[in-house]
């Protein structure tokens, strides 16, 4: 029987970014507003703005991860 050797990677096969860039946005994204959120919850004396924060972190987050990956893929 012979033996076969996986295929090789074509040009397309290859990946078009660093996934440890997908991650730091998404964190950094949650890390800052998060953040600004819970400055503001202190400010205004409130309790919800944090988790809004996170929210909209993470979607910034993963909007920049699509918008980059989208670019490299170009």
């Amino acid at each position: 029987m012979a033996r076969q050797l996986p295929p090789t990677a074509g040009p397309d096969d290859t990946p078009k970014g660093d996934p440890w860039h997908a991650f730091g946005y998404v964190v950094s994204g949650v890390a800052l507003y998060g953040l600004a959120g819970w400055a503001l919850d202190r400010w205004l004396g409130t309790e919800f703005l944090v988790a809004i924060g996170i929210l909209i972190g993470a979607g910034f987050g993963i909007y920049m991860t699509y918008a980059r990956f989208n670019k490299a893929s170009q």
